[in-house]
């Protein structure tokens, strides 16, 4: 049984970096002149001059939290597709709503990586769980799935004791969908002395992977591998037999960068995942997803040789409200970088003993002074409007998990 589903997932780190940069330049140059949105927003910018990932870092941040406003400037798509809409083959909706534009590939959002990797093989049976209504979900799987020679059963939400019955007299091997759809479903058949034994393998994805789910999973004999992706995205990274991270996807570059900016933060600090997706129907380039998680450093244990991240960690959109006005990521980011001495910093917001509002922006600097806190007291107020006293904090001492804004306020 091949490991690995081709090539691409076992080349060395340099050649896939030469062919995703060659891709990338291509790639802009393609949006210019076919997408209205990224022909304005990489106007100035000569795809040949970008030949690292230092200059993919120069370029515009794209979030996922504009695309609402956009496609409701511009729809149904905010000028963002790469050809006629009348080359996709469907078009769903997130919530927003967000339309989602699928393209005429047969394993177009490329789930077929994630589930070679979670050991699914063709003529095996998909018993797949997720949404085939509005959202793309139920179809990245269904697609994947037939791209490996797998039949799918497609059971789609709900109706629990039907799922329940067909899994029974399908024997289906596989499994796709939500880990915790999956534990209802067989809760509920040993709840009916049903036996749904025959499965074996599951990828799972759309929420967290909790340990107690995945313990349970293997206690029955089930073994269950997470992949993040997106309804703009489809596949960004996936689990494999390493249990070690999950390992980026072929057709993707990702960044990870300090939340509320486009500046990359060091390996192994968690930050906002920004993917820039290799494809001519939806070029997306430097969308930021609004998640956290952070690289891992070196290869997995399984042979694959793409970088690692560490899974979902939460998401980025840290805007909070203090005394009537939006604080927002961005307004730090600007913050710390008028005053370069500092490291790492947070905004804290906390009430004082009558219950107002009051903003500490930590910063980690070895040796602060008066003058400086003064100083960066001072663009508090000019960038967020807002006054906010300055701390200074030892560095390495903030913790790495990606918060720029931290709201310690109770309201009980």
């Amino acid at each position: 049984m091949n490991a690995h589903l081709d090539n691409l997932e076992t080349r060395p780190p340099e050649h896939r970096e030469r062919d995703l940069l060659r891709r990338l330049r291509e790639q802009i140059a393609l949006a210019k002149r076919h997408s209205p949105f990224f022909g304005r927003v990489l106007a100035e910018v000569a795809e040949e001059d970008v030949t690292s990932r230092r200059a993919l870092a120069g370029l515009p941040v794209t979030r996922k939290s504009d695309l609402v406003g956009l496609q409701r400037e511009d729809p149904p798509f905010g000028g963002m597709l790469g050809g006629p809409a009348s080359g996709l083959a469907r078009v769903f909706a997130s919530p927003g709503p967000i339309y989602d534009p699928q393209g005429d590939q047969g394993d177009f959002w490329r789930f077929a990586r994630a589930l070679h990797a979670a050991g699914f093989r063709a003529g095996e049976l998909v018993h797949n769980t997720f949404s085939y209504h509005f959202t793309p979900a139920g179809f990245m799987m269904d697609l994947a799935a037939r791209a490996l020679g797998c039949p799918v059963f497609p059971a789609g939400t709900g109706q629990t004791e039907q799922q329940v019955q067909a899994m029974a007299d399908l024997h289906p091997v596989c499994y796709a969908g939500t880990p915790s759809f999956l534990r209802i479903l067989l809760e509920k058949a040993d709840e009916s002395g049903v036996d749904v034994s025959s499965l074996r393998r599951a990828a799972v994805s759309g929420e967290a992977f909790l340990p107690p789910v995945r313990r349970m999973l293997a206690d029955r004999g089930i073994e269950a591998f997470q992949s993040y992706g997106t309804a703009d995205l489809g596949l960004v990274a996936y689990e494999t037999v390493a249990r070690d991270g999950l390992v980026v996807e072929e057709s993707v570059i990702v960044e990870i960068v300090r939340p509320g900016t486009g500046d990359p933060v060091p390996d192994g600090e968690v930050g906002e995942v920004v993917v820039t997706l290799l494809c001519a129907d939806y070029p997306l380039v430097r969308f930021a997803t609004g998640d956290l998680s952070a690289v891992l450093p070196g290869t997995s244990p399984c042979g694959r040789t793409n970088m690692r991240i560490r899974g979902w960690l939460g998401r980025a959109d840290q805007t909070t409200k203090v005394k009537g006005m939006f604080v927002h990521p961005s307004q730090v980011a600007e913050v710390v970088r008028r005053h370069r001495e500092i490291g790492r910093a947070r905004l804290v917001v906390t009430h004082d003993t009558e219950r107002n509002d009051v903003m500490t922006l930590s910063c980690e600097l070895p040796d602060g002074s008066a003058e400086l806190a003064n100083a960066i007291a001072r663009s508090i107020r000019d960038v967020c409007k807002l006054r906010g006293d300055v701390d200074f904090v030892s560095p390495g001492s903030l913790p790495n998990d990606g918060k720029v804004i931290e709201d310690r306020r109770r309201y009980d």
